[in-house]
């Protein structure tokens, strides 16, 4: 799709057609609440015949952004991508961004998040975490951890795949026909293995993981 930047608005709705909106009421037929929005659009897409891999993508939801020195107390992005040190309240920072850049290229590669999205709660969550990440639950979080109300569905003792078994698994499930190799996938879980680290200092930068020899090769 060309740069919306310099498209005029007739060009843009010819492109994408034009928006379907429809109006806000309230039943008993007062005025809106002050902030309700008075109409809703239906969301569109913009489909292509072909696609060119030098196409820039970008992924745009500033929903839960922050600056850097104004961190919130919390953030409530999606459990299965939501980051341990929010989970365990502690303190909040850009990290969180890094874990939930794990679990996203986990997904794109196969198709499914790292983690539960059914009935997940947050027990059962930490527990699938510590199977995959790439180190132990820091100390300052077991104490949390010890009294939190696991239920039955969390056993004691962890049982599950590690990262690198689970993206094999689930990357090779014969639902489709394989792009990478072996070789390639065990290299993707040493990236996804740097992101998806307990200790917030501990996770690679997003540059260093765009540096990764992998993604060139």
């Amino acid at each position: 799709m060309r740069c919306v930047d310099k498209l005029t608005e007739d060009v843009f709705f010819e492109i994408l057609g034009k928006p379907e909106i429809g109006r806000v009421h309230r039943r008993d037929g007062k005025n809106l609440e002050l902030g309700v929005p008075e109409y809703i659009v239906k969301p569109t897409s913009y489909r292509t015949r072909s696609w060119n891999s030098t196409q820039s993508i970008k992924i745009i939801d500033f929903g839960e952004s922050f600056l850097c020195n104004a961190a919130p107390q919390t953030l409530h992005t999606p459990l299965p991508v939501r980051a341990p040190e929010v989970l365990f309240q502690d303190q909040i920072d850009h990290h969180v961004d890094l874990w939930s850049m794990g679990c996203m290229l986990f997904e794109l590669f196969t198709g499914q998040p790292p983690f539960d999205t059914f009935l997940i709660t947050t027990p059962i969550l930490i527990s699938q975490m510590q199977e995959m990440a790439s180190d132990d639950l820091p100390k300052r979080w077991q104490k949390i951890w010890d009294t939190m109300d696991k239920g039955d569905d969390v056993t004691a003792e962890s049982s599950g795949p590690n990262l690198h078994e689970w993206l094999e698994e689930v990357y090779f499930d014969g639902r489709r026909t394989p792009d990478l190799t072996r070789e390639d996938i065990t290299r993707l879980g040493e990236i996804i293995g740097r992101l998806l680290c307990f200790e917030p200092s501990a996770r690679a930068s997003a540059r260093q993981i765009l540096d990764d020899p992998w993604f060139n090769e």
